[in-house]
């Protein structure tokens, strides 16, 4: 099948076995060992190979692999039907945004103020906004972003305190970040990586990512022997799983990470 080229410096042509309306976006790893393909919730589909494969063998792997790319992107529409997703922030008073699994309002007020502040309420999330830079939507969105992964940084380390004793391991470190396909990980040296957006989901849910990645360091893998520590750990995790898998795709829509553009 001959390619549908569409120039851009950071996106591969387009493929015909896609529809228009998704990317194809290649990425060359030297660390990965196969190739890989994923399937974003933001309509784009990375197809990533080690350094040392072939791009046209890589190409014909996507095409190999054509129906189950098609049954994810099908997957992310009935998703998005049952659970419509956010619109865009308007930074007009009228906004609202997912906090603890609870939408709460988000409030602009004008301050006299250097910079933007920012008051997170279990009811309102409050932005206050110096004139300067009320009509600087991108400055309101930093401000908010970055109290967002403060309070996601100090419920992690109290939950994986907790988690820790329950499960007698220890965690080295804590990296709160904003990944695009993982929830979370954990490093050989117990380095925990997790989501920033996990404080926008139900507190459970943070809860089950931490404890997760805790039984990780005495499984590296995900083995039945690791789904059952987990499953000691927390009976029933597997409804906050199921919670990221149909929602996990809406906590991406808010304040989104800029992504190549097509």
């Amino acid at each position: 099948m001959q390619p549908n080229i569409q120039t851009s410096p950071q996106l591969s042509p387009q493929l015909n076995l896609f529809r228009d309306d998704y990317r194809l976006r290649e990425k060359v790893s030297t660390r990965a060992r196969n190739i890989r393909i994923e399937v974003r919730p933001w309509r784009e589909v990375v197809l990533v190979y080690p350094r040392w494969v072939a791009r046209a063998e890589a190409l014909a792997f996507l095409q190999s692999r054509d129906a189950w790319v098609r049954g994810k992107l099908a997957e992310f529409d009935a998703r998005e039907a049952d659970h419509p997703l956010p619109p865009p922030a308007r930074w007009d008073g009228t906004d609202e945004i997912l906090w603890r699994g609870t939408l709460v309002p988000v409030f602009i007020e004008p301050a006299t103020l250097r910079q933007v502040q920012v008051r997170i309420e279990p009811e309102r999330v409050t932005v206050f906004a110096p004139v300067q830079v009320r009509d600087h939507s991108h400055k309101l969105e930093q401000a908010l972003k970055r109290e967002l992964m403060r309070h996601a940084g100090v419920e992690a380390r109290r939950v994986l305190d907790l988690e820790a004793g329950r499960l007698g391991v220890t965690w080295t470190g804590l990296a709160v970040a904003d990944p695009q396909t993982q929830w979370g990980s954990c490093a050989s040296d117990g380095t925990v990586s997790l989501s920033w957006r996990l404080v926008m989901a139900p507190p459970a849910v943070l809860r089950y990512v931490s404890v997760h990645e805790l039984c990780h360091r005495l499984h590296m893998d995900h083995s039945p022997r690791f789904w059952r520590l987990v499953a000691r750990q927390l009976p029933g995790y597997a409804e906050q799983k199921a919670w990221l898998r149909d929602h996990g795709q809406r906590l991406h829509h808010y304040l989104p990470k800029l992504r190549p553009r097509g």
